[in-house]
Order: structure tokens, then sequence, then C-alpha cells
């Protein structure tokens, strides 16, 4: 099945007026922890990913995602990078999950509810450690970049950047390699110039309600 069957057979993909994290406004809206809840769903498009990434000669040592929306995509993501990568080292086969050559995944979290991110918990990254940032849905790319630089303050190096969906119709650049399944080029407004607030309509701020 093709991701955007996946995406739609899921639910995934809806239709609305919608007010997305990068604070724009749209008709579309991708939900994307409505495939990524299944294992199956999300290794199967982490996978396909991965494949692209590799083709490229890149092999991330370590994959960071930007909490909450990415905390899944980070975890398939090393998943399907492991499997691509030869395992016959010794600490790799001895299975013990602390040798340098398992692909780890690390998600960063906004510092008190606020803009910027951190990595917390205990966990840390290397100096020179070689990171795949990824993310769910690629609107503007604010949250991919901030931890892009992240990274760098860090001393970890950012190889790449990777995302599900690409919606910002080829306007998100990082300085980075940027993989996607895939790129759609839908419309976002600003709120003041938003023809369905004009029209009346509230946008619904997805993730915000309990249902």
């Amino acid at each position: 099945m093709k991701p955007e069957e996946l995406l739609k057979s899921v639910q995934a993909w809806q239709s609305g007026h919608f007010l997305l994290t990068s604070g724009l406004h749209s008709d579309q809206y991708m939900q994307c922890q409505k495939v990524l809840q299944y294992p199956e769903h999300g290794l199967a498009l982490a996978r396909t990913l991965a494949g692209k990434i590799k083709a490229a000669g890149i092999e991330p040592e370590v994959v960071v995602g930007p909490a909450l929306g990415a905390v899944h995509m980070e975890v398939y993501m090393a998943i399907a990078l492991n499997e691509l990568r030869d395992t016959t080292g010794d600490a790799a086969a001895s299975g013990n999950g602390s040798g340098s050559k398992q692909v780890r995944a690390v998600f960063a979290e906004r510092e008190g509810g606020g803009a910027e991110f951190s990595i917390r918990r205990g966990v840390e990254l290397r100096p020179g450690e070689k990171v795949l940032v990824v993310e769910d849905v690629t609107t503007t790319g604010g949250s991919a970049k901030k931890v892009v630089e992240l990274i760098k303050a860090l001393g970890a190096t950012p190889v790449a950047v990777a995302a599900l969906i690409d919606r910002s119709g080829g306007k998100a650049q990082f300085g980075l390699p940027f993989f996607s399944l895939i790129a759609l080029n839908l419309e976002t407004y600003e709120a003041e110039l938003c023809p369905m607030c004009k029209d009346g309509s509230a946008p619904i701020k997805p993730g915000s309600s309990k249902k």
C-alpha cells in the first residue's frame, strides 16, 4: 500500500479548519499519530524512508525527534536504520543495547512548554555523533531547525532531516539533506488572511481536545 493510501485508510489525512503548530491555518491536516499508533504501519513507513537515507550514503548514529509529534517516529526510524546496518560488530552482536553499533532513538522536548528544545532525562549526545533529525510532518520546518541547532550546540553533528510528510511546498530548508515520503503543496494561511476565518469558521487546534 502506498503511503498516501495508508494515511487515508486510517483517517490520518483530515479536512476541516485547522490551526497548525506553526501558527498557520489550513483546510488539510495530517494526524500522523493515527497511523503511527500501529507499529506495523509505522515501521513500514520508516523502512521506506530509511531506505532513501541509506541509498544517499548517510548513516546516522542517533535519531532525534521533537516531542511530542516525533516520539513514535524516532523509534521506528532507529529500528529501520538498525535493520539496514551491518550488525556484525561485537557490541551489536551481543545484543546488550549499549554498543556503538546500535542506532539510538532520542527525543528533544520543549523547555517549560516554550519554543526552545533540550535533551534531558539523563540522555546525552556524544561529541561528533552523526544525528538524523526526524519529524512526522514538516510545514515550516521550525521545530526541526531548532533541534538541528540544539544538536550543534551539544557538539554532535546533524547529517540530515527526514519527515513522513513534507507539506512545505519545497520551502523548508535546513542546510542539510532533507528526505520525505510524501511531498505536498497544500495551502496554508496567516490568521489574518485565512478565508475560512473570514467566513466565520473557528480553527481547531489538533491535539487540543480529548478526541
